[in-house]
């Protein structure tokens, strides 16, 4: 995978596919392999370039203090170094909210916006459970893939997936652990989430917006995709069954389907929903 040099980091970044430019942006402690199934699922209609956030992946570890509006900066210097004028962005989780921040503050470079299982932040986010808390703040790191995925596969698949295909949330884990996070730029993403507070801000956003999401997601609960779809102007929301945190694991076909649907549509079509 090639790297290039942008917002003072050596960002590691893949491009498949042909078409409308997509930037793809993954979440807490992810690298870009993490997208699994749903770039195959994409490339054929768009030009997908995803890249491993800072701290992450085969990008500069950078430890100290990270915000959603730093974040946000790798992706806009990563897209200008490409020579990338505008792109549609999906984000998920993290992503979502980074892809938020790119929105609100380089609203040039976005054509279109897609927030998966993502949410607006602040005082009225719908929080997890404690133990889903407790799961998520430990860092898949040191273990091997099966204590991983014991550990993190409750959290991050719905149950009925999760328990009929073991082997793949164990590949999942597997090859995670192959660039672990370290402990410190994991903490330093998870406390840009703890202060990401949007909402007042994106009633002023005027990107066409699809916000997708499971309904048994556990980690960012679907009330935060209905609460995206209040206050984002111009937005629908598309809600998978029985579907957890890792719906482009879960339902690559089905997201894929709803994501090119949306991007490839007339922006004349895409209405408030």
């Amino acid at each position: 995978m090639p790297s290039i040099e942008a917002n003072g980091l050596d960002i590691n970044y893949e491009q498949v596919g042909s078409g409308p430019d997509l930037l793809l942006i993954m979440g807490l402690g992810a690298e870009l392999r993490a997208w699994g199934p749903v770039m195959d699922e994409l490339q054929a209609d768009f030009r997908i370039t995803a890249f491993d956030n800072r701290g992450t992946g085969l990008s500069t570890k950078v430890s100290g203090d990270y915000s959603m509006s730093m974040l946000a900066a790798d992706a806009a210097a990563l897209l200008e170094a490409l020579d990338i004028q505008r792109a549609h962005v999906f984000g998920m989780s993290m992503g979502g909210m980074i892809a938020q921040h790119l929105a609100l503050g380089r609203p040039d470079l976005v054509e279109k916006l897609v927030l998966g299982c993502s949410s607006a932040g602040g005082a009225t986010m719908v929080q997890p459970e404690m133990w889903v808390v407790g799961r998520l703040m430990q860092a898949p790191q040191r273990e091997s893939a099966e204590a991983a995925a014991e550990m993190h596969g409750p959290i991050l698949f719905g149950d009925a997936w999760r328990e009929a295909h073991p082997e793949q949330v164990v590949e999942v884990f597997r090859r995670s652990l192959e660039r672990p996070t370290p402990s410190e730029c994991f903490s330093s993403q998870l406390a840009a989430i703890l202060h990401h507070d949007t909402r007042a801000r994106l009633g002023d956003l005027s990107v066409p917006t699809l916000i997708v999401s499971g309904d048994a997601d556990v980690i960012v609960p679907v009330e935060n995709s209905r609460i995206l779809l209040e206050v984002l102007p111009q937005s629908r929301l598309v809600v998978f069954p029985n579907v957890g945190h890792a719906l482009n694991h879960e339902a690559p076909e089905a997201l894929g389907a709803a994501v090119r649907s949306f991007l490839l549509e007339p922006a004349a079509a895409t209405t408030t929903a």
